[in-house]
């Protein structure tokens, strides 16, 4: 715990960063406020107590960043963006020329970008729509005229650019991944009044339950550490070379390869993946034709969370999403060339491509126990329920997955800019 808070001490007697940490609490005031700024015609009393019974839309709410309890204007939250972007990353592997725009540095990657916006604006007008009809077939939200209801829906879909954009200022201006720290926020956000409904119905009989469930959250905090920190150290020698009459390079360093190379991405792409099919199947449940809402029905009650055959898709999604995701962001020939380039090689292996295939047999072996134990984190929270009964407490394993990669991560982009001041300050002296 030291070793997180000192950090942010240090960074606030330095004004840039006191700066761009008082930046990033503003939005986060502002983002917060706006959370509870209502749509019209939504009775939220009785949609609290829905998001209480329902695990799906308990999970939505979560990726909304907390809006979408309260129904308000940012009720969609970054969902839109989040399956937009999904649909590239899975459209770079499909065609060329979005792989090539890929590979084009930061031009490249904020083409990629831009369109990933322009999709989220559509994405946002069918996932607004997917929830009025899901709400109002609960008889939450009242039906709405056709001109009232483009008018929700272009709100929501505002709120969801709006909330992109105080994600980018945050990039921009303040610490860390502006669009991690906004699901970070609202999660945040969601512990008291988890604790106090948790409190409200607790009886003697649950005290022994609600311990184990704590004990099982604070355990899970360990492990996301243990893991998150957890390194394979590879060797890499680089040979001396002589230039004239000196002798320069030699020497030998590592090549850290993380456990869990993916983060949290996989995961949040996985509830994403599974989320979209649960509307789509909520949202045509009701219609005339009873073939079509027949099989709507039956694909919402397929993929209803907690249920055991969701837990499995779950589980295997977030599985292969750490493959991909991994695959995209380490690139074993690329590196084995830069390795050869400057002269280094991993001893007892051949420079070139030998070096490459030692180091994708190395990821995947890795990479499988860090992809089963996000799957793990995935499942934890439909299990810990099951055995304690307790549902009040909808923080799960993902939920503190978030929070607690992303302190880290804060926490290690604080101490990189300290030290960096630092070494300006000795150069200067």
């Amino acid at each position: 715990m030291r070793k997180i808070i000192t950090p942010f001490i240090n960074a606030f007697k330095i004004p840039d960063l006191r700066k761009k940490i008082v930046f990033t609490l503003f939005i986060f005031a502002v983002f917060r406020f706006i959370a509870y700024v209502p749509l019209p015609g939504v009775d939220i009393t009785a949609l609290r107590k829905l998001f209480t019974q329902n695990q799906f839309l308990a999970l939505l709410n979560m990726f909304s960043g907390g809006t979408l309890i309260n129904f308000s204007i940012m009720a969609l939250g970054l969902n839109p963006y989040i399956n937009a972007s999904i649909i590239f990353q899975l459209l770079t592997l499909i065609f060329p020329k979005l792989e090539e725009l890929s590979k084009e540095g930061e031009l490249g990657r904020e083409a990629i970008n831009q369109y990933t916006r322009l999709l989220t604006i559509p994405l946002s007008f069918l996932q607004g729509f997917g929830m009025y009809t899901l709400l109002r077939n609960q008889g939450i939200i009242v039906s709405q005229a056709p001109i009232r209801l483009f008018s929700m829906l272009l709100t929501m879909s505002a709120g969801t650019m709006l909330l992109m954009w105080l994600g980018e200022l945050i990039d921009e201006f303040g610490m860390g991944s502006g669009i991690s720290l906004l699901i970070f926020a609202g999660i945040v956000g969601r512990f008291p009044v988890s604790f106090a409904q948790t409190a409200a119905v607790l009886t003697s009989e649950q005290i022994f339950n609600t311990l184990v469930f704590i004990l099982m959250a604070v355990g899970l905090v360990v492990g996301i550490i243990f893991v998150d920190e957890a390194t394979r150290k590879i060797n890499i020698q680089y040979a001396k070379r002589i230039r004239g009459r000196k002798m320069y390079g030699g020497g030998s360093t590592y090549l850290p390869v993380k456990i869990n190379q993916a983060g949290v991405i996989p995961i949040i792409f996985a509830a994403s993946f599974l989320l979209f099919p649960s509307m789509i199947g909520n949202f045509l449940g009701n219609v005339s034709n009873k073939t079509i809402s027949s099989l709507a029905a039956s694909l919402a009650s397929f993929l209803t969370p907690g249920n055991f055959m969701y837990n499995i898709i779950y589980f295997v999604l977030v599985i292969g999403f750490t493959y991909f995701y991994t695959t995209i962001t380490f690139n074993p020939e690329k590196i084995a060339e830069e390795i050869k380039k400057y002269g280094g090689f991993i001893p007892g292996i051949r420079p070139g491509k030998p070096t490459s295939d030692y180091l994708n047999y190395t990821l995947s072996r890795i990479t499988l126990a860090g992809a089963i134990f996000l799957g793990l984190v995935a499942i934890i929270p439909a299990l810990a329920r099951s055995l304690t009964g307790i549902t009040t407490m909808m923080l799960g394993g993902t939920g503190i997955l978030i929070v607690v990669s992303v302190v880290l991560e804060i926490t290690k982009q604080l101490e990189a800019m300290l030290v960096m001041r630092d070494y300006e300050g000795f150069l200067e002296k």
